[in-house]
């Protein structure tokens, strides 16, 4: 129970209160307003609790006041569980009793129509007015489960608490994160925390994560997430999560095509909400889970085993199969499988003769019946060097009264000799062989990939750790002001004039002007059609490549003009645009697209004409730095195309790198630009930087 010292968060007040008062109290131990009062009296809650029923002056055993403004005070948490007639007159009354934290079951809101948002947005402004910070409406509420605080109606709790642990779940779904509870509890999993938010008229996802980032009850977070309205927020909350060295696991759900109708922009068409979403959660170390139960897995792993030094994976099995799926299962999540050295792969083949030893370490079953060999063999492995963590196949060895607790007490003994390096452990168990291996910090699953999977997330979430906080952007960044009607050429300039790589061209307003500038260059050209309403050319016949002579020039620029004034005979024609032929190592895409939630985010992938069905491009939230950058490079799937090209030296990461930092500090301070496609931007050879050659910008 908190005690009488100084709040450390304003929301300690609603999350941790000194007293609840349930408006709306039922005597029915089984109705919304009865549940609370129940789970508060029979859970051990140690405030005061008041119920508040204007015909009854006794609830469930505890005095009852008629109205909240008659109850004494203070008052921490109220517990608005009335109609929605009611709601607003309880939320009044609760501003006039100084109450600093509401939560309010009722339903029948936004959730409904728009009579019932504008009652919500007016008494989200009440709220705010008066400092009552608002949880709800339409949630189920929350539990402090570490001070015995149940301000929710879920009958789940009726089936069972869960242990006290370090895992917080936040879930904007009542049901959902009901049903995580449930799971959480059945899987034996103690919870910190668990906190449901509705509606959201004033607390959301983001908050009660940031809030749980300085719980000092709370190590772990889990949520599920359908949607964000305050992109910030979120990135606030993730960071300070990541700063205080806790994982951050998510389940989020909601698939949005929003801007895939916007055909005049690659990035806009590639930028569904979904794809922002995974770019920002890589970008401040949270794991994107694919299912609340790998949610579970890995928050499960977090808060027993630790976090890996790195990705090198030792894999231990009694059988071969098994590390073969374990090596199948560490290759997909980013593991390596590095070979053992010589001498721990000879110490082995001493113990066991027959064993396999390079990585997988298939050791047999037989290892079982051996006395002593079990223990070596993984000590072997956990201490070798090259192995950052292990993953331990024993079938059903942890059901055995015969071997299992000598297993067990080998498992532990190696654990503790080598506590650096985490043991996730794959077998069928016994409650007993489980507690002794849990006891020693090793999870255990009864599936290979799960083990795998969460062993990998864990790696991720350690790397996340160790890097430096985000900086902070940099002071007076040139911003960017998209002329009306921008096109090509136009774009080329302000982007040029803001420090970016762009190539050489002119602008040329006739056939004959084009082949004069051919022919200046000197080399084989591009000729392409301008107009500010033609963003992909190639569809109407407005670029010819590899254009030597003043003649070709012509020739090539007469039948642009035509075929493009054909194709689209509205669009605004404004002559032609002329530049050397550049090659390169491959053609990049980087783009702007202003995001609902996030504000600016780039984008960055593999680009030329098939970016779109490719889509093999990833997102940040700007601005962002160069190391960030280079992890976005890292995350194509087509990289090898950029640092293994066939007959060619690899392409010029950092100067990607940096254009790509560049390109994020420009698009934070421009606020009138809503999107910008350079596709392609031209991947030089290493130490020869990159350039764009072409560009599209669409303004505010």
């Amino acid at each position: 129970m908190a005690d009488g010292s100084a709040r450390a968060n304003p929301l300690d007040a609603l999350f941790r209160p000194r007293s609840v008062a349930v408006i709306g109290a039922s005597s029915d131990p089984l109705k919304i307003g009865g549940l609370p009062v129940s789970f508060l009296k029979t859970q051990g809650y140690a405030g005061r609790i008041l119920p508040i029923n204007p015909k009854s002056p006794e609830i469930q055993g505890l005095r009852a006041w008629a109205s909240l403004r008659e109850a004494p005070g203070p008052v921490d948490l109220a517990i608005i569980a009335v109609p929605a007639a009611l709601a607003e007159g309880a939320l009044e009354d609760c501003a006039a009793a100084g109450v600093k934290g509401a939560v309010m079951f009722t339903s029948g809101f936004a959730e409904i129509d728009a009579g019932g948002a504008e009652v919500q947005a007016r008494m989200a402004a009440a709220a705010k007015a008066a400092g009552v910070r608002l949880l709800g409406p339409n949630c189920l509420g929350f539990m402090n489960i570490a001070e015995r605080i149940f301000a929710t109606f879920a009958p789940v709790v009726n089936a069972g608490v869960p242990p006290l642990g370090r895992i917080g779940l936040v879930s904007q779904s009542g049901a959902f994160g009901g049903f995580a509870y449930s799971l959480a509890r059945g899987r034996g999993l103690g919870l910190s925390h668990w906190i449901t938010t509705g509606n959201e008229a004033d607390l959301g996802f983001a908050e009660c994560v940031e809030w749980l980032a300085g719980d000092p009850a709370t190590d772990v977070i889990v949520g599920y997430m359908e949607g964000c309205r305050d992109g910030a927020r979120l990135r606030r909350a993730l960071e300070a999560c990541r700063a205080a060295g806790k994982p951050v696991i998510v389940t989020k759900v909601g698939r949005s095509e929003a801007g895939a109708a916007a055909a005049a922009s690659h990035t806009a068409a590639l930028a569904g909400e979904d794809a922002v979403f995974d770019g920002v959660f890589r970008q401040y170390g949270a794991h994107r889970a694919g299912s609340i139960e790998e949610c579970l897995d890995i928050a499960y792993a977090a808060t027993t085993a630790g976090p890996p030094r790195g990705r090198r994976a030792g894999l231990y099995t009694v059988s071969g199969g098994a590390g073969v799926l374990m090596a199948d299962a560490a290759s997909a999540a980013g593991l390596e499988v590095p070979e053992l050295t010589a001498e721990t792969q000879a110490a082995v083949r001493a113990l066991v003769p027959f064993a396999g030893t390079r990585n997988p370490l298939d050791i047999t079953g037989q290892v079982i019946q051996m006395e002593g060999a079990f223990r070596a063999s993984l000590a072997g492995m956990a201490a070798d060097g090259t192995c950052d963590l292990v993953v331990n196949f024993l079938s059903a060895s942890g059901l055995s009264p015969a071997t299992g607790p000598q297993i067990a007490a080998d498992i532990a003994a190696v654990r503790a000799a080598t506590p650096e390096v985490p043991h996730f452990l794959v077998t069928l168990a016994s409650p007993e062989f489980r507690a002794v291996v849990e006891a020693a910090g090793c999870p255990i699953y009864d599936d290979p990939g799960r083990a795998v999977r969460a062993a990998a997330a864990l790696a991720g979430l350690a790397e996340a750790f160790a890097r430096p906080a985000p900086p902070d952007p940099v002071p007076g960044a040139p911003g960017l002001s998209v002329p009306p009607d921008c096109d090509e050429p136009t774009a080329l300039e302000a982007l040029a004039a803001l420090g970016l790589p762009t190539a050489a061209f002119r602008r040329a307003a006739t056939a004959e002007e084009a082949g004069e500038a051919v022919a200046a260059f000197g080399a084989p050209c591009v000729v392409k059609i301008v107009s500010p309403d033609l963003a992909h050319k190639t569809e109407v016949g407005g670029v010819t490549l590899n254009v030597s002579g003043a003649e070709a020039g012509r020739a090539a620029a007469s039948a642009i003009l035509a075929s493009a004034a054909k194709a689209a005979p509205g669009a605004r024609l404004r002559g032609l645009m002329v530049a050397p032929m550049r090659r390169g190592v491959a053609e990049c895409v980087i783009g702007v697209q202003r995001d609902p939630s996030f504000g600016p985010v780039v984008m960055f992938g593999l680009g030329g004409v098939h970016v779109e069905a490719l889509r093999d491009v990833t997102f940040r939230a700007a601005p962002f730095d160069e190391a960030e950058a280079m992890r976005m490079i890292g995350e194509v799937r087509a990289l090898r195309l950029l640092t293994h090209p066939r007959g060619a030296p690899p392409a010029d990461l950092p100067a990607l790198a940096r254009l790509l930092a560049q390109v994020s500090r420009v698009a934070a301070a421009s606020p009138g630009l809503d999107g910008c496609d350079m596709n392609p931007v031209l991947a030089l050879p290493e130490g020869e930087g990159a350039v764009i050659l072409d560009a599209v910008l669409i303004g505010g």
